[in-house]
C-alpha cells in the first residue's frame, strides 16, 4: 500500500484542489484505516463553499462517507480488513462531562477533534475508532449509506421533539436534511406539510410521502398551513433550511406554530451574530418552545447512526431516492456547483466516488 493518498485540499478562494498527500495511519490499537468509496456534500460544506476561510486552507473536509476497512488495530474486534462501513464521524475529546455520557455532539472540542481525523471524507482514506465503524448489509449500497449521517441529524432532531403519532409536522427547507425530516416523520406516524421553494425538491417531498407540499415564493405559506392544520398551526416544525436562509426561515418557522407548539432548529446558522427579527412577545404568550438541535450522537442506549442503519436496512426510509448527482473526487469542483444551484441543476443529495 502506498504511503500516499488523493485527497482534495481547500484552497484560499474556498474551492478545492485535488493533490497527494501522506495517507493518514492507525494512532491506537483500537483504532481503523479505511478506504473511501463514496462520500457526500451537504448543506453544511456548502456553507464553506467559495468563503475564504484561513482556518480552514489546506485542510482536508467532508463528514458523510461509506468506506471497505483496510487495516484494523489489534484491539479491534467489531471490523476486519474488507468490511464494507458507514463512518460516523463525530468524535469529541473523550474527556469532558458529555462525551462521557455520550453526548459527544454537544462536546466543547468537538469540531476541533473531529476535523483532525475522522471528519475528513474528501479524500481516499480516512482513520478512526473502531466504535464509529458499523457493518453494512450487503443489500445497501455504498451510496444508499453515505447519507446515514443526514438521515442521524434528523433523527436526533425528532428525538428532542417528542413528535407523536398523529401529530401535524411542517418542515421547512426540502433539502437532503429535510427530506429525511419528512420520512422519519411520516414512518412514525405525523401527517407532514413540506415547504421550499425548489420545484424537483418539492416533487421528491411528494414522492417521498409528504403529505402537502408548499413553494413559498408563489403561494401564500401561512395559509397553506392553517389549512393543513385545521386552523391551530403546526404542532412541530423543523427549520430544516438553515444558513443565509436563517434570519426569514427561523421566523417563519415561529409563525407556522401552534400555541404551546415546539419549533426544532435543525439548519445550521452561519458562523458569526446573526441578527433575527421576531415578533418576541407573541413568541413568549403562545408558549412555543425552540429547541436547536446540534448533529447526533447516543439516545438512551442507542447509537442513533445504527438506528437509522436499520430503518434503511428494513426499507422504512429511502435513501437511493434522494441521490440526484454523482462526480468522481477529482471533479468536486463541478460537484459543489451542482449542489450549490439546485434550482438549475435539481440536485438534492451529490455524491462523490473516489
Amino acid at each position: 500500500m502506498s504511503n500516499k493518498m488523493k485527497a482534495a485540499l481547500k484552497n484560499p478562494d474556498g474551492t478545492f484542489e485535488v493533490q497527494e498527500v501522506d495517507r493518514v495511519e492507525i494512532p491506537a490499537p483500537d483504532w481503523v484505516l479505511a478506504r473511501i468509496k463514496v462520500s457526500g456534500i451537504c448543506g453544511t460544506d456548502l456553507r464553506h463553499w467559495k468563503k475564504h476561510e484561513p482556518d480552514l486552507e489546506c485542510k482536508i473536509m467532508g463528514h458523510e462517507l461509506a468506506a471497505e476497512v483496510v487495516e484494523v488495530g489489534p484491539a479491534v474486534k467489531n471490523v476486519k480488513p474488507g468490511d464494507r462501513v458507514v463512518v460516523e464521524t463525530l468524535l469529541g475529546d473523550g474527556d469532558c462531562d458529555w462525551c462521557r455520557i455520550q453526548q459527544y455532539n454537544l462536546c466543547p472540542n468537538l469540531y476541533k477533534v473531529r476535523m483532525e481525523t475522522i471528519s475528513r471524507a474528501f479524500a481516499e482514506y480516512l482513520i478512526g475508532p473502531a466504535t464509529k465503524f458499523h457493518l453494512l448489509p450487503d443489500h445497501v449500497s455504498d451510496e444508499e449509506a453515505t447519507l446515514l449521517d443526514t438521515f442521524s441529524v434528523s433523527l436526533h432532531a425528532q428525538q428532542l421533539s417528542g413528535l407523536h403519532i398523529n401529530d401535524k409536522v411542517a418542515v421547512i427547507g426540502g433539502g437532503p436534511i429535510g427530506l429525511a425530516q419528512l420520512q422519519l416523520a411520516k414512518a412514525s406516524g405525523a401527517d407532514v406539510i413540506l415547504f421550499d421553494i425548489v420545484p424537483s425538491a418539492l416533487q421528491l417531498a411528494k414522492e417521498l410521502g409528504a403529505d402537502e407540499v408548499v413553494n413559498t415564493e408563489n403561494e401564500d405559506g401561512l395559509e397553506r398551513l392553517k389549512a393543513f392544520t385545521n386552523g391551530r398551526g403546526a404542532d412541530i416544525t423543523f427549520e430544516c433550511a438553515g444558513g443565509p436562509s436563517m434570519p426569514t426561515t427561523l421566523p417563519q418557522a415561529v409563525s407556522f406554530t401552534r400555541i404551546g407548539g415546539k419549533v426544532i432548529v435543525v439548519g445550521g446558522f452561519e458562523a458569526g451574530n446573526t441578527s433575527i427579527e421576531m415578533d418576541w412577545q407573541q413568541l413568549q404568550k403562545s408558549g412555543i418552545t425552540i429547541i436547536p438541535s446540534a448533529s447526533y450522537g447516543f439516545w438512551d442506549i442507542y447509537p442513533e447512526m445504527a438506528v437509522c442503519l436499520d430503518l434503511l436496512a428494513k426499507g422504512k426510509i429511502n435513501a437511493k431516492k434522494m441521490i440526484t448527482h454523482s462526480f468522481s473526487l477529482d471533479q468536486i469542483n463541478e460537484a459543489f456547483e451542482t449542489a450549490q444551484n439546485k434550482k438549475e441543476t435539481g440536485a438534492v443529495f451529490v455524491a462523490l466516488t473516489v
